[in-house]
């Protein structure tokens, strides 16, 4: 079949058939996503004209096992990460600490800004928790917040999803920028800074979007399946003596991130010792420098940052609860087993990106862009957003794209690889609609019908992409650092 296509259309066939086959199966069969993106991968070898390590094996068995490879190539670089953050997520709301975190910035703020303080506390909680654990974790506070004063209701739910949207699709230890920067060539320690800086800006579009629509659309706060509207009196009463302090509480949050941060530039100073001679010498000279930097990266590298970070909030639960320490081990042991589901489902992901990958998805469109003056920022955002809107996940969009428009970056990019980086994380999380979980998540645990989410969140979920396009073009104009 593949001889009546023209071979640099082929690919773009594939890739048709087999994002097609993940709607089908996910939104009509309703298969698990696991098995979807599994099948899908399979589909794209089967498809494929050649695969690496033909003519060696049968074209079908390659196909199937360099999937399992390619899965397990994903959950190698991932597992340890996802696994991590889900400790320091758990620990952080059976601590109580996300709780302190977002009444110290209601006390900042004061109840007047309350939509305000949400959100930049949601900003900040929301790093290294998963999007539906951090929505879980903050709705009863939103509705309690409302509960209090009456109204304000959708402003402090869409102030929960402009924070959590962005920083699910740019910060590490998210399972889509994680796997974006290990397939792009990105540093870590940048992807995080970067991530977090230049997210806030659509954040805040976001935001700004939401108090828009508090204005022209009331939605009350009705009951929903979990906590009683009574409970979420109690926890407006709960006494903040009784929270851990607010240094000891955001400590297991910020802590990995410098210490990555920190590993980041010591890697770099290695490399470029006259540019960082200040930091050479803020340590003492050459000798005291290599000595630092070794143990800096050791401490930096994401894993063991993430190993530190995890006891800090160990330490933080067993504390705050009163707990020992057999009990609180007892604790992690369920959102383990969820981080399990979401290793598979993200491994399955990388799966199905990379087999495009070597199903010469990639090398087609850079195929089809030569000669034509394509934004590399444009493209990679629009075939992410595409994806996204297609299959739902804005993590498989994030994978399937990082590896389609790698082989476009080529040994000499015009700008950082960065900015691709952005550019795919912003597409990704365009247009939520029915085929997302995400959508689901928010709209039923608010008590909004689908109506109503797809006025309010639909809509954030659009603007906060768009203003990403826009501010990840501007930095590639303005600040390209072409250099690696």
């Amino acid at each position: 079949m593949a001889p009546l296509l023209a071979a640099t259309y082929w690919p773009f066939f594939v890739l048709a058939v087999s994002v097609g086959l993940i709607v089908v199966l996910i939104t009509v069969v309703r298969m698990p996503a696991f098995l979807a993106l599994l099948l899908a991968a399979f589909t794209a070898g089967f498809l494929a004209d050649t695969l690496p390590g033909e003519p060696a094996k049968d074209h079908w068995i390659q196909a199937v096992e360099l999937t399992t490879a390619e899965l397990g190539t994903t959950a190698g670089r991932i597992a340890v990460v996802i696994a991590l953050a889900t400790v320091i997520s758990l620990c952080l709301m059976e601590s109580g600490a996300a709780d302190k975190i977002v009444r110290r910035f209601l006390a900042l703020f004061g109840e007047k800004h309350a939509g305000k303080a949400i959100f930049l506390s949601g900003y900040i909680i929301s790093i290294p928790i998963f999007f539906d654990t951090f929505f879980m974790l903050l709705l009863p506070l939103a509705r309690a917040m409302a509960l209090r004063t009456g109204r304000n209701y959708l402003l402090y739910v869409m102030a929960i999803c402009s924070a959590g949207i962005v920083t699910h699709s740019l910060c590490i230890p998210h399972p889509g920028p994680l796997a974006m920067a290990e397939a792009l060539g990105v540093d870590v320690g940048l992807s995080i800074v970067v991530g977090i800086v230049v997210g806030l800006p659509p954040a805040t579009a976001g935001w700004l979007v939401a108090n828009w629509l508090n204005r022209r659309l009331t939605i009350p706060l009705r009951e929903t399946p979990g906590v009683t509207l009574a409970e979420l009196e109690a926890v407006v009463r709960k006494d903040e003596r009784e929270l851990p302090s607010f240094l000891f509480s955001i400590t297991p949050i910020i802590l990995p991130i410098v210490l990555i941060s920190l590993a980041s530039l010591f890697d770099a100073a290695v490399r470029q010792r006259e540019t960082f001679a200040w930091l050479i010498a803020a340590c003492g000279g050459p000798e005291v420098f290599t000595e630092v930097a070794r143990w800096m990266q050791f401490a930096g590298n994401r894993n063991v940052a993430l190993v530190i970070g995890s006891a800090v909030a160990l330490v933080l639960l067993v504390r705050s609860r009163r707990l020992p320490w057999r009990d609180a081990f007892r604790a992690i042991g369920a959102p383990l087993e969820t981080a399990g589901v979401i290793i598979l489902i993200t491994s399955a992901g990388g799966a199905f990106g990379l087999m495009l990958k070597n199903a010469g998805v990639g090398e087609a469109i850079k195929a089809a862009a030569e000669g034509r003056a394509v934004n590399l920022v444009i493209l990679a955002w629009l075939v992410a957003a595409v994806i996204r809107v297609a299959q739902g996940s804005a993590t498989v969009a994030m994978l399937t794209t990082a590896a389609m428009v790698q082989p476009l970056l080529g040994t000499d990019p015009p700008y950082h690889p960065i900015y691709i980086f952005l550019a795919i994380g912003f597409g990704g999380m365009i247009c939520s609609w029915m085929n997302d979980s995400g959508f689901w998540v928010v709209g039923r645990l608010s008590g909004m019908t689908e109506k109503e989410t797809l006025k309010s969140w639909t809509l954030i979920a659009t603007v906060n992409s768009i203003a990403g396009l826009v501010v990840t073009l501007l930095g590639s104009w303005l600040l390209p650092f072409a250099s690696r």
